[in-house]
Formats: C-alpha cells, structure tokens, sequence
C-alpha cells in the first residue's frame, strides 16, 4: 500500500482555549489557563489536507461483452451507502455493457453470504464482486469461487487469507490520515493547545479497512502525543461497525476521561452521529471537533449545521465504476491495464502466498468549506442535503 506523506500541523501555537465542563484547559505548563472560550465543531478549512492516492478512473468501461456478474453486499446497517450508491451504481455500470448483473444484501447474514455466492456460482456467473461480512466467511466464499474457476473482486474491504485476485477500494490508510490531520488542523486553527482526544474506531474486530483508518490515524497523531502536544484520552471500539454499539461506547469512553474532550476521531458518519447525539445530551454538540467519513446525507447536514466538523467523501462512482471496468476486462479475457487501471501488489499480512492486485483510489477531506463539491459530484443533491436546513445552507451558500 502506498503510504501518502500528510504534514502535521503545530498544535497550541497560541493560548490555550477551554471547553467548559468538557474540553481541555491547559496553560504552557499544563496548569488551568481559567480561560471560559469555547471551541466549536464547524471548520472551514482553505487548503484541507489532500489524499496521496493515484487518480481514479473518471468512468466505467464502455467495452461490450456478455456474460453474469454476481455482487453480494454485505448489509444495511453499517453504512446506508450499500442500498444507495453502491447497488444502484454498479447495477447502471454492468449492466451498460452488456453484462448480466446479480446484485444482492446479505442483511448482514453470513450463512446468507454464502448461500448467495453458491447460487451465483451455480447459475454461471464468470466474475464475483463480494464486500464481505468478514474476512473469514468472504475467503470461504472465495474458496468455493477459485474451485469453479471463478474471478473474484475484494470490493471495498478486503478478505485477509483468502484467494480473491483483486481488491478495488480506496486508499483506506490514507483515508485515517486525512481524518486525524483535519481533526488536528480544525483545533489548530482555534489555537488549541495539547487537545484531549478520544478515539472511536469502527470495526477492527471485523473489517481490516478498519484497521488501516485506525493505523493511518495513528501514523498523524502519534507524534504529536511524543511531543507532547496532544492526548489521547480514551481509544474504543464500536463492535462490528453496529451503529447501536456506538452511543454506549462513546458514553463509557467519556465517563473514562473524566468528561473531558475537545476532539473525536469517528471512523464514520453514523458513529459521529451517535457521539453527537450523546455530547447533544451534554448540551455540548457544536463545541468538540467531530470527524467522520463516507458522506452521507445525515452526515453532510451535521457538517453544514455546525455539529460534526468534516467528514472524507469517497465518491463511491469511482469505485463503482473501476470495479465494473475490472470486471468487464476479466470477463472480456483482457489484461486490466488495457482498461486503464493500474493494479499493485496488495501484501496480506495473513499469507505473504496471497496473490492480490488492488487498485486503490483516493478521497477527499469536506468541511464546512467545500461541501459544495459533494453536490457538484452528483453523490447528492442540495434538496437532499438542505431538506429541514435550508436557512444553515443558505448561510453557507450551498447551491
């Protein structure tokens, strides 16, 4: 995996601010500064941080070819994004160009998983495109594919010890950098000195990309904890991804630091929401810097309406399309880079045999600032994102 350089930002360069009951309130020599300012969770951000990855292919293959694709997403509880953009988007893709596409939800289910795949194989399909529950249950899966003499597509997270020949997601280490380092540069632009942090990472008992968001973030804010200019008060972990999981984290990973944060470190929007609605009870949502990912409507409203400070949009057209496109030049029998996609070896660090070509794309940091260019992508509309905030939106001019 290629590893992006991301420039830390000097935290406390001036007087320390304190978050009443909640944030932090040290002076230079880390006694109380008796200050009563308040941070505050919007960020307008002129120059954010900036993914390291190579471009993404701006569109699918437009190649003709037949032939059954099968696609098993794994649910609709760890992220809306399966049944919104990732169905609808790799349905219109495959279907383009000629292919046969069987798309359908485990519901979180993994005997479901892999009932589906079994069907799939049965009924002919050339190439699997699987996101699976877990990496066990997806290299059982991919097991039964490579026996039949069936391609398989690692979407999005990638099944470790398994057999898959590719893997399309994004750059899911840098996707952890980018969120530590706007966390890091939101408090820097209030002059906050040596922050509190707690850390709310989403699934690492399930999903490696969860995992490498939590090693990517780590790589940004660790030197700053040696230096002695930031602290990590409290790390959890929301169990599965579950987002019912997440406010009960939260609320213990809270009581644990002594009800005292300035910054979350959110692995996604839905566990953000959650931290909001916890630090909401606190009457303190608007005043901790909250980050997130994936861009979803809820997310994007808790952005423009001051209470979550950014979130990382991975404009899921672009995996979408470079999955199909991989998938359209496997079944056409041709070389990916024929399609235009560059493939790197992805090393698996449960089987060093496993022979994996990913293809990793980049992402983007929105804050308050641009949060137009998720509009402009086509991922949302301003109806969707301003419906119940017209009047936050038009303060941001939201278009």
């Amino acid at each position: 995996m290629r590893k992006p350089t991301v420039i830390f930002a000097t935290l406390g360069v001036a007087s320390a601010m304190a978050l009443t009951g909640c944030g932090s309130s040290s002076s230079d020599d880390g006694s109380s500064s008796g200050s009563s300012q308040k941070i505050t969770a919007a960020c307008k951000l002129d120059s954010p941080p900036k993914s390291g990855a190579s471009p993404a292919p701006t569109a699918a293959s437009t190649e003709k070819v037949s032939g059954k694709v099968g696609v098993i997403l794994p649910d609709t509880t760890s992220s809306t994004r399966y049944t919104t953009y990732d169905q609808p988007l790799l349905q219109k893709a495959l279907s383009a160009a000629g292919i046969t596409p069987d798309i359908q939800n485990a519901q979180g289910d993994k005997n479901k998983f892999a009932s589906i795949a079994q069907s799939q194989i049965g009924g002919g399909a050339k190439v699997l495109i699987i996101d699976s529950i877990d990496a066990a249950s997806g290299a059982g899966v991919e097991k039964q594919a490579d026996s039949a003499g069936v391609k398989v597509i690692d979407y999005d997270r990638i099944n470790l010890g398994g057999t898959a020949g590719y893997y399309v997601s994004f750059d899911n280490e840098d996707v952890g950098k980018l969120q530590a380092q706007t966390l890091v540069d939101c408090l820097d632009k209030q002059n906050v000195k040596k922050p509190t942090i707690i850390m709310m990472d989403g699934g690492t008992d399930v999903d490696n990309n969860a995992v490498l968001f939590k090693k990517g973030a780590h790589e940004v804010l660790d030197p700053l904890v040696k230096a002695g200019k930031l602290k990590i008060e409290q790390e959890a972990v929301v169990k599965g991804w579950k987002v019912e999981n997440a406010a009960p984290t939260f609320t213990q990973a809270l009581t644990a630091s002594g009800g005292k944060v300035d910054g979350v470190l959110a692995a996604n929007d839905d566990i953000a929401n959650a931290v909001i609605g916890v630090l909401k009870n606190q009457g303190l949502d608007g005043h901790v810097v909250v980050t997130g990912q994936d861009s979803g409507v809820e997310g994007i409203q808790n952005i423009i309406t001051g209470k979550q400070s950014m979130t990382i949009f991975k404009n899921v057209k672009d995996e979408a399309n470079a999955a199909a496109t991989l998938a359209i030049a496997l079944i056409g029998g041709k070389d990916p880079s024929s399609a235009g996609l560059t493939l790197t070896k992805f090393d698996d660090p449960q089987d060093a045999s496993h022979n994996v070509q990913a293809l990793l794309l980049p992402s983007q940091v929105i804050t308050q600032a641009n949060v137009q260019d998720v509009i402009d992508s086509g991922a949302l509309t301003k109806d969707e994102v301003c419906k119940g905030i017209t009047s936050d939106c038009s303060k941001l001019g939201i278009k």
